[in-house]
């Protein structure tokens, strides 16, 4: 399957973008806001907080993390887009959600273009279940959701989580009795496999890697070609143990600050992205520990290191009859 990407204006800008020579150093007088459009506790809220200290701390000034959830993401996002484009206000997410909210409808006329982007870790999702539960392997789950109404915690059809279980969904085909339960994050949709109120969660390793160690889940599976090795828990099996033709996109996380700040903004990030969150032993550290994996950029090395999995997310979501528009409205080909 080919598909292509078409940068257009703003690529060209990140790709300038991606230049640390001399630069106008940005000295920014007031707080800076990084909306997170999940709950507290979730992934992209845990490393948000990570990084944000280490950027205040170069900038001079406080980073306030804004989690406001909602709607898979959208309603904080939105929010952040439609902040003054003066450089306080950003925001963190997948960026394959900033990418394709417009294809499903949940944000208009927005794309990857209507961001300067900051990566800096990659994540995979994780099937666990309660501990109580009768399901040892993720073939034994398989087989009750091919057969009974079992149910799937996530942050929505949006959330990295959501499009974990439509995958899998599509890659076991035929009947499918699992049932999605939404919550506003995350780490709501966690706990709520660890309390028994779902039997299982599709949400991101890093939000269940706690839980796991203290036995309050039980992961089966990542959807990944490799195990998962995080201290203190057993090797959890890749997806491609069990369905060997599972197609496996890294799905990348970053801070994304609109487009149209002074050039000074977005110079000066580069500068402290290349030299300290690139290096970043506090970052390294959160994905060695949590079960994420270390791989910061910026501008078109960014998109392009992104665009596997934002071209799967968007054109899943037309074969899932999920997208209200075609994915080419917003450069994106799926053949």
């Amino acid at each position: 399957m080919m598909q292509t990407l078409k940068l257009g204006v703003a690529g060209t800008v990140a790709l300038f973008l991606g230049s640390t020579a001399a630069f106008a150093q940005w000295q920014p007088d007031r707080p800076i806001n990084i909306i997170v459009p999940w709950s507290a506790g979730g992934s992209t809220d845990q490393v948000t907080r990570v990084i944000a200290p280490i950027l205040g701390e170069e900038l001079g000034v406080q980073i306030v993390i804004v989690n406001q959830p909602g709607a898979s993401g959208s309603i904080g996002t939105a929010a952040a887009l439609a902040a003054p484009r003066d450089g306080y206000t950003w925001t963190a997410n997948a960026i394959a959600n900033n990418a394709t909210y417009s294809i499903t409808g949940l944000i208009d006329n927005t794309s990857i273009e209507d961001y300067v982007i900051y990566l800096h870790v990659a994540n995979a999702p994780m099937v666990s279940v309660n501990p109580d539960s009768p399901y040892l392997t993720f073939n034994d789950l398989l087989e009750a959701m091919r057969g009974s109404d079992v149910t799937v915690g996530t942050a929505g059809v949006n959330s990295s989580g959501g499009m974990a279980l439509a995958a899998i969904e599509e890659a076991v085909g035929g009947e499918f009795g699992a049932r999605m339960v939404t919550y506003d994050g995350g780490n709501p949709a966690v706990l709520a496999a660890v309390s028994g109120e779902v039997v299982a969660t599709t949400q991101l390793a890093v939000e269940q890697t706690e839980m796991a160690k203290a036995g309050r889940l039980r992961p089966l599976t990542v959807l990944s070609e490799t195990a998962l090795i995080v201290e203190g828990m057993d090797p959890v099996p890749p997806i491609t143990d069990f369905l060997p033709d599972f197609d496996v996109a890294a799905d990348y996380f970053g801070v994304f600050i609109p487009v149209g700040a002074p050039q000074e903004v977005y110079d000066t990030l580069n500068e402290i992205w290349e030299r300290r969150i690139m290096n970043s032993p506090e970052l390294m550290a959160y994905a060695s520990e949590r079960g994420a994996v270390f791989a910061p950029s910026f501008g078109q090395e960014a998109i392009d290191q992104a665009m596997p999995v934002v071209i799967a997310e968007a054109c899943a979501r037309v074969t899932r009859n999920e997208a209200v528009i075609d994915p080419s409205e917003i450069g994106i080909t799926c053949n």
